[in-house]
């Protein structure tokens, strides 16, 4: 399981699988219940390189983040590691 620290955003952590460059199983501790819940339903199973497309730049009301946008964050930075893992 993977944990990401959130930042500006009202989830506070998020917790998720990567399986073959699928994501899976992802939690959020904090924030929205029914807004997030939605969010890890809509992502089970997706491609992760798709979810970070779809996902990175959403923003928040006036926050230049949002939780939809730390995941993709955070599962850019997975991407990342797993690249420089297989280099």
């Amino acid at each position: 399981m993977i944990t990401y620290n959130t930042s500006g955003v009202c989830a506070k952590v998020i917790r998720f699988e990567l399986v073959n460059g699928t994501v899976k199983n992802v939690n959020f501790s904090s924030g929205c219940p029914g807004n997030l819940a939605a969010i890890s339903k809509l992502v089970e199973n997706m491609p992760a390189d798709m979810l970070v497309e779809t996902l990175q730049g959403i923003t928040c009301g006036h926050k230049a983040t949002s939780c939809a946008d730390q995941l993709a964050t955070a599962v850019a930075l997975e991407l990342q590691k797993e690249t420089q893992t297989n280099k």
